[in-house]
This record gives C-alpha cells, sequence and structure tokens, in this order.
C-alpha cells in the first residue's frame, strides 16, 4: 500500500541512516568541540553579575526599596551577562574531532561511533515526536494556503 510519501512530484525524506552517515562524513570539517562552564562556575559569575548590577543601579539612585521588583530585571541581566561571557570564551576554544581523537587516544574512531549512535538516536527521536504533532498541523498552516482562485 502506498503511503502519501509515495505521492508523485513530492519528495521523499532520507532516512535517519542516511542522514546520519553524511553528517558523520562532514565531522572532520563541521564538528567542534567548544568548552562549556558548567555548575558552580556559572553560579559564580552569574552572583558576580547580580551583585555588579545591583551596584551600578544603587549608584544611579535605583535600589529595592525604590523599585522593589528589580531584583527580576538584576537577575535576567546576570544570566545574558554571564551567558555572553561563556559563549565568547567557548567560541574562541574550538577543537576538530581529529585534534579531540588524538588528545584522548583514540586510534579506533570509538568518539565518532558514539556520535553516530546518538546522532541517528536523536534524529529518529526528532521524527517520531513530529510525526505525533503531524495531525493538528494542517490547521495550524491554513494562514499559508493558496487564497481560493476568483470565479
Amino acid at each position: 500500500m502506498p503511503s502519501h510519501n509515495d505521492s508523485p512530484g513530492l519528495p521523499r525524506p532520507s532516512q535517519p541512516d542516511d542522514v546520519t552517515a553524511e553528517l558523520v562524513r562532514l565531522m572532520p570539517s563541521d564538528l567542534v568541540f567548544v568548552m562549556r562552564f558548567m555548575g558552580e562556575s556559572q553560579h559564580r559569575l552569574q552572583c558576580h553579575f547580580q551583585d555588579f548590577i545591583r551596584a551600578e543601579l544603587a549608584a544611579s539612585g535605583v535600589t529595592t526599596e525604590t523599585h522593589p521588583m528589580i531584583h527580576l530585571f538584576i537577575e535576567s541581566h546576570a544570566i545574558l551577562l554571564r551567558d555572553f561571557v561563556f559563549s565568547g570564551v567557548s567560541l574562541s576554544r574550538q577543537f576538530r574531532i581529529a585534534e579531540i581523537e588524538h588528545l584522548t587516544g583514540d586510534t579506533t574512531s570509538m568518539i565518532r561511533v558514539d556520535i553516530w549512535d546518538q546522532l541517528k538516536s536523536h534524529i529518529e527521536t526528532a521524527e517520531k515526536q513530529f510525526q505525533t504533532q503531524v495531525g493538528g498541523l494542517p490547521v495550524l498552516l491554513s494562514a499559508f494556503e493558496k487564497p481560493a482562485e476568483k470565479k
């Protein structure tokens, strides 16, 4: 029984194995490993920026006494500044797959095999998630329909 994907003129999606293989083939040029600060480091930098913002605002006459809800502003902006700093540092320190394999002594390319498995699994999960939602999409996409032709 043909599926709706077998209709003439409709592109056939590639299989998860096909796209996974293509992504793995592109790894030497496209995959980079970046640093990521986590845990206590994130908390410490965020606290620093909260104190910094609080002091700068206080110097301008804005305090919790004059602006009782200012803590929400301080927290959200401290997170933005923290993420800006960590993103900038992370982007400046990138490693290619060959460098990581050399550093870890991975002569059997096990990192690539692990990445293959994770890519394939996540692609399949994403496709299944989309398939569970596709039934409601025609109604949501009705705004994109071609207008009815005038007679």
